[in-house]
């Protein structure tokens, strides 16, 4: 139909004529109305802003001389930060003469990473910046059969594009002629 019979019947019902594939021949509009569609997507976004997950990173440092009940208390400590879902990150610090003593800086941090292994995955291997070493360690993710096409439809609509809303039409100028 043309834009300005369009326009008439969104007037008489009073909703808008919105534009939604201006791009097609003749372009689509639909009578609806805009302030309710801006209102329910903003909510929709919303609503999916509270089901994300923020991840942190939690640190625990070692000492190259610490004592094994220290040592479990601080792998318990990862073990739980992993189960909460966050990043863990690894530190030895070296002081002094220290520094000529880093494998067994390595050896704490490769036995930390084989104690974790079944709440973890390394993200980053250990590694040397300046007087400390680092070593990054993430949870695993969760996911086997059971979860099969369902988890894989959902990321896809979480993955799929957000559309700008569509924009109102606006009247045309007195006297002018418009074809749709």
């Amino acid at each position: 139909m043309p834009p300005y019979e369009a326009l008439k019947l969104a007037r008489e019902r009073n909703l808008d004529l919105v534009e939604i594939s201006p791009t097609a021949q003749p372009p689509v509009c639909r009578i609806m109305d805009y302030g309710k569609f801006l209102y329910q997507q903003e909510k929709r976004e919303r609503e999916a802003k509270k089901k994300q997950k923020i991840i942190t990173v939690k640190e625990v440092k070692f000492r190259i001389n610490v004592d094994d009940h220290d040592y479990e208390t601080k792998k318990n400590h990862v073990l739980r930060f992993l189960e909460e879902g966050d990043k863990v990150k690894a530190t030895i610090f070296f002081r002094g003469r220290e520094m000529t003593r880093q494998s067994l800086g390595r050896q704490i941090l490769e036995r930390l990473m084989k104690d974790v292994e079944q709440k973890g995955i390394v993200e980053f291997r250990p590694r040397q910046e300046g007087n400390t070493l680092h070593l990054i360690l993430a949870p695993k993710k969760e996911g086997g059969a059971h979860a099969g096409g369902q988890s894989k439809d959902k990321a896809a609509a979480k993955t799929a594009p957000v559309q700008a809303p569509p924009k109102p039409v606006v009247p045309p100028a007195q006297g002018g002629a418009q074809t749709a």
